[in-house]
């Protein structure tokens, strides 16, 4: 609404204008974290592109009959370890989440406890991996064993790669907020490695079922 000089006037009721946001913020600092969160969506899609057609390649790979050596397929077991960090991976998704959600609050205490939080379990995770392959070594299953544990050791150290990415970036956050420099900066870079977690973490889940669980 303008005001009687010609400028802005009071923000409506409902509206999300400056006495909705936190402190510190400006309109553009609301209106930024748009382009960052369409540049995450454009990398996302490419790693998804990636995980797509390696799928396709293990699931023909896979398949009796449209391969040569298709015997030579053996389902590898489970390593118990990766239930571990599977669920340590789910956690930290969600203490992300409500990490995320006390900063917008601007509950600070509570945001730093929750990021600390979900930088251990992403670590556990990534320690939960090693330890998986560790397991398989020691059962003398390699990379070049079979076409089964080929694709495993790919696709479980792709993943983590790009997730040692997001935990750089949540270390970064973490370090922020236990010296209490938590800026519209470092919230667009909450918001926008909050997304890439995320997707990480249904990544997972989703090679976790196609390893062990598509037949």
């Amino acid at each position: 609404m303008r005001g009687p000089n010609g400028g802005d006037g009071p923000d409506e009721p409902g509206s999300d204008g400056p006495k909705n946001w936190p402190p510190g913020y400006s309109r553009d600092d609301a209106i930024e974290p748009t382009k960052y969160r369409i540049g995450m969506w454009v990398g996302l899609a490419s790693i998804l592109m990636l995980f797509v057609s390696l799928t396709s390649a293990y699931i023909v790979r896979q398949t009796s009959g449209l391969s040569d050596d298709s015997g030579q397929w053996i389902s590898i077991k489970m390593p118990w370890e990766l239930w571990l960090s599977t669920g340590l991976l789910l956690a930290s998704s969600v203490t992300f989440e409500l990490a995320r959600r006390a900063l917008r609050r601007n509950g600070y205490s509570r945001f730093n406890l929750l990021i600390s939080l979900t930088t251990f379990l992403g670590v556990g995770f990534l320690a939960g991996q090693v330890m998986a392959w560790r397991h398989l070594a020691a059962q003398g299953i390699y990379l070049a064993s079979n076409p089964h544990s080929s694709f495993f050791y790919l696709l479980t150290s792709l993943h983590a790669i790009h997730l040692i990415g997001g935990l750089v970036a949540l270390i970064s956050l973490t370090v922020f907020a236990l010296r209490l420099r938590i800026g519209s900066r470092q919230r667009n870079a909450v918001e926008i490695t909050a997304l890439y977690w995320h997707f990480m973490d249904g990544l997972w889940i989703y090679l976790f079922l196609l390893l062990f669980f598509w037949r």
